[in-house]
């Protein structure tokens, strides 16, 4: 089969595979129907995370069909269609049973990290009944692409953060997890949401679709003209309630600074380079951050909230490419080509 392969210096290339085979009772084979691309991706090609393995297919973001299921396997038949979830939990260990599954001692994030993942035409899934969401009659596989990478980390970002009716919460980065971020922000019903990016047409596709109130571009201010500007509409307070999604240079600054005295501080973003906690400069706002990579489990409601049209990802496709060239399509992904947000990646032509 085919596959896209990262060498761990910063290469891919298409490669031929072979087809993958089940290896535990819990595993299962799927035929991958459409992938996209993260960001994380580009971090692997980076070096900037250092598990990640070489020589691996890379991927983490799909749909698609079961081909193979192990005799382990219950809740998922042959044929089903489904939505993978980005990382891989056994459901059953100390962190499991707290839904903490990004910690899961048997799983965590695996897929195009440490396994092979799924840009790919197949891909072998671990814990496969608790990877998998099945996607009900009338959502298509594209409307439910996002389901287990950034639309999960959306929902996670906004659940964490303890958004009250009425609030204001500002939501820092207005790309694709800016974005989901925003979207399950609105279902909270905070009075006003604020979107920080420096990209101006990221901002007005945020306006555009009602997923923000405020917008502010940081291009040339300081922090402290930010914080002005976020605090003017909440009474000189800041926001109750801040969601990084951008992982910039200094939006971790950002973030603690527009926030109010007790709120809460959500770091959804990955970071490519360490960042400080100045402790004494934030002493007395006595803020609670919450950080790490994303407890995607519990899935089936938003898959719901997919299916009632309440949650609707299709604003993110930029483009379209097969299989057959994904390099381009990783090349104008990463170059945000004419405002490229996200990428489908379809089966091989």
């Amino acid at each position: 089969m085919k596959a896209l392969v990262h060498d761990g210096r910063g290469g891919i290339a298409l490669r031929e595979r072979p087809y993958p085979e089940l290896r535990e009772g819990t595993d299962a084979i799927v035929r991958v129907t459409r992938s996209t691309i993260c960001t994380s991706d580009l971090h692997i090609m980076r070096g900037a995370v250092p598990r990640a393995l070489p020589d691996t297919v890379l991927g983490h973001e799909f749909t698609g069909v079961v081909e193979e299921v192990g005799e382990g396997v219950t809740a998922f038949s042959v044929g089903d269609r489904v939505a993978v979830n980005c990382e891989t939990f056994c459901g059953s260990c100390f962190f499991c049973r707290r839904g903490w599954v990004n910690n899961c001692e048997r799983g965590g994030w695996l897929l195009g990290c440490t396994i092979d993942g799924c840009q790919a035409e197949y891909v072998r899934v671990p814990f496969a009944d608790n990877a998998f969401t099945r996607i009900p009659d009338g959502v298509t596989d594209e409307d439910a692409l996002f389901l287990g990478d950034i639309l999960a980390t959306g929902w996670w970002g906004a659940s964490l953060a303890e958004i009250e009716p009425a609030s204001s919460v500002a939501v820092i980065g207005a790309g694709p997890v800016g974005l989901t971020t925003m979207m399950c922000t609105r279902l909270a019903n905070p009075g006003r949401i604020i979107a920080i990016d420096v990209d101006p047409s990221r901002l007005a596709l945020a306006r555009e679709h009602g997923l923000a109130d405020v917008l502010i571009d940081p291009t040339g201010l300081g922090l402290d003209e930010v914080e002005a500007a976020v605090r003017s509409g909440n009474s000189g307070r800041g926001a109750d309630a801040v969601i990084e999604a951008a992982g910039g240079s200094d939006t971790f600054e950002m973030a603690w600074r527009i926030a109010r005295p007790n709120a809460v501080v959500v770091v959804s973003a990955m970071y490519e380079h360490d960042q400080v906690l100045p402790l004494p400069s934030m002493y007395g706002k006595n803020l609670t951050f919450k950080t790490g990579g994303v407890d995607a489990s519990g899935l089936d409601r938003v898959m719901g909230l997919i299916a009632e049209g309440k949650l609707d990802t299709g604003l993110l496709i930029s483009k379209r490419y097969p299989l057959n060239d994904i390099l381009e399509a990783y090349r104008a992904f990463e170059a945000h080509e004419d405002g490229c947000l996200k990428v489908v990646i379809t089966p091989w032509e």
